[in-house]
This record gives C-alpha cells, sequence and structure tokens, in this order.
C-alpha cells in the first residue's frame, strides 16, 4: 500500500513538473519572438513608430523595425502577421478602411468605432493619443495678420483677396473644399492653382499663395511662420494617433499595450508638429530624434 501510495505521488510531482514546466516555455517562446514594428512611408509615420520600438525595448522585447511601407499596404499587412504594430490614425481608420463616416462624431467616438471594426480583421487598437492629425487650413501669418483671418468663417468673407494653393484634388474631394462650401458658404477665392503637395509651404513663404490645404501636426505651424486657421464649425474629424497590433502579436506580448499607451498619452499635437519640425524643417534624422524624444518624455 505504501509503495503504491509513492508511486501515485511520484507520477503526480513528475505530472506537476512536465506542465509547470512546459506551459511557461510556450509562452517564452512567443514572447521571447521580435515585435515587428511597421511605419507608413511618411516622416511622422517613421518617427512614431520608432518611439514605440524604443519603448517596446525598454520594456525587454527583442524589436523588429520596418519602415517606409505604402499607405495602402500596410493595414493588410498588419492583419497578415507581416507587421505586429504600427501608427495609424482613428479617422483613417474609420473612413479609409472601415469605410463609414466620421464627421460630426468626437474622437472618443471615432476611436470606439475604428477598435470595435478592426476586430473582425484580426487587430485592435490600444489607447487613442491626444496628438490630432486632421485636415486643415494654414496661412502665412503674416497675412493672416493683415487681413484680420483666424477662422474659416473669416476666410470665407474675404477669399476673393486670396490666393489658393491647392495640390490638384482639395478643390473636388467632397470632404475638402466642397465641404468647406456647404457648411461655410462659397469660398471665392481670387485664384486657386495647383501645386506638388511638397511644395505647398515654400510657395506660400515665396509669397505666390495666401492659403492652402495642410495636416494639423505639420511642423512648418511649429515656425511661427504659419498659422492654422481655425475649423470653427467643425467640418472636419479628429484623426488621432493610434497603434494598430495584429491581435496574436498583443496576446503574445503583453507588456505592449501598456508600453504604448504610456507614450501616446505624451503625443500631444503640439508634440507630434515639434518632432515633424525638427525632421521637415531642421533636417535631423527621424531616429534621433525620436530618440532624444523618448528620453525626454517617457523613458
Amino acid at each position: 500500500m505504501k509503495v503504491k501510495q509513492a508511486l501515485i505521488t511520484s507520477l503526480v510531482a513528475a505530472t506537476v513538473l512536465i506542465l509547470g514546466t512546459a506551459v511557461p516555455s510556450v509562452a517564452s517562446a512567443a514572447s521571447n519572438k521580435p515585435i515587428i514594428v511597421g511605419s507608413k512611408n511618411v516622416s511622422e509615420s517613421k518617427t512614431v513608430s520608432e518611439i514605440y520600438a524604443l519603448a517596446l525595448e525598454h520594456e525587454g522585447y527583442k524589436v523588429t523595425r520596418k519602415p517606409n511601407i505604402a499607405n495602402n499596404v500596410i493595414f493588410q499587412a498588419t492583419q497578415k502577421g507581416q507587421v505586429d504594430v504600427y501608427p495609424d490614425y482613428t479617422g483613417t481608420i474609420v473612413e479609409a478602411y472601415l469605410k463609414k463616416r466620421a464627421s460630426g462624431k468626437s474622437a472618443s467616438e471615432i476611436a470606439k468605432i475604428a477598435h470595435q471594426g478592426v476586430q473582425k480583421d484580426g487587430l485592435t487598437t490600444f489607447d487613442y493619443a491626444p496628438g490630432d492629425n486632421r485636415q486643415g487650413i494654414a496661412m502665412p501669418t503674416k497675412v493672416a495678420k493683415r487681413d484680420h483671418i483666424r477662422d474659416l468663417s473669416q476666410l470665407q468673407k474675404k477669399a476673393d483677396k486670396i490666393r489658393f494653393a491647392s495640390q490638384g484634388e482639395f478643390e473636388k474631394r467632397a470632404d475638402a473644399l466642397p465641404a468647406m462650401n456647404k457648411a461655410y458658404g462659397k469660398f471665392n477665392f481670387k485664384s486657386i492653382k495647383d501645386y506638388d503637395v511638397n511644395l505647398l509651404y515654400k510657395i506660400m513663404e515665396q509669397g505666390k499663395a495666401d492659403a492652402a490645404p495642410v495636416s494639423t501636426t505639420d511642423g512648418q505651424l511649429a515656425t511661427g511662420k504659419f498659422t492654422l486657421i481655425k475649423d470653427n464649425k467643425n467640418i472636419w474629424p479628429p484623426y488621432n494617433l493610434v497603434p494598430v497590433a495584429n491581435q496574436k502579436a498583443a496576446k503574445s506580448h503583453p507588456k505592449m499595450a501598456r508600453a504604448l499607451n504610456k507614450v501616446d498619452a505624451k503625443l500631444t499635437t503640439k508634440q507630434l508638429t515639434t518632432l515633424n519640425r525638427k525632421v521637415n524643417v531642421d533636417g535631423q534624422n527621424y531616429k534621433t530624434v525620436a530618440k532624444n524624444w523618448y528620453e525626454h518624455n517617457v523613458k
């Protein structure tokens, strides 16, 4: 009897030992797999993705960086597990990927729609940042002050004095100039000329145009040379920065969400604009800019 009891005790102990070592080893193998951090092929995305990578490395994870992925590819790449996490925008997810309307909704409402909508694609989103990269109109500061223009209502009333620089589609896209005309009344600009999108600030700086469509986190807006004109009727919805992650990757790396939420809490519109200024205006390397920001604001 004592021999039988001893045998049972030994078998139970062996089973516990085997299970106790087998399960953690599987979890360990998953968590030791490098996290693939991607970015779109624009500077803000590259800078933020590098900050994400640094935050994940600080948590002890191995990271593989995959920058410069085309905008229309990165979402699908994350679905397929070719990318584990990357920075996107709540408005982009809702309007471009989910094909739903974001106008008229608050930042939290759009973030909720985005979070729920990507679940079916095997994706998830973490906390959205206060940083908001939405559509906007900018003017040279000296022109805005000269004509006393602070918001789009004032711009509409004085549009006949304003030379507008477009990028070829703004005057046609439903959510752009047509939306402005519908909400504020027709903008009868003195002239509308099309330029390469990358030249719009230069054209205004050279005095060849008085206003142009921009993004609200553009680095040039941090120089003082340009003024963002307030959308006082809120026709353009929030596009808050948000990490998009593959669900399996997020589950197998449980500290990922916490690390990136900590980063995003600090990425305000002002912070993003400053980061973009350092890269796009001052010509600094985005990796250097990301590292300096992370060490001063998060680490």
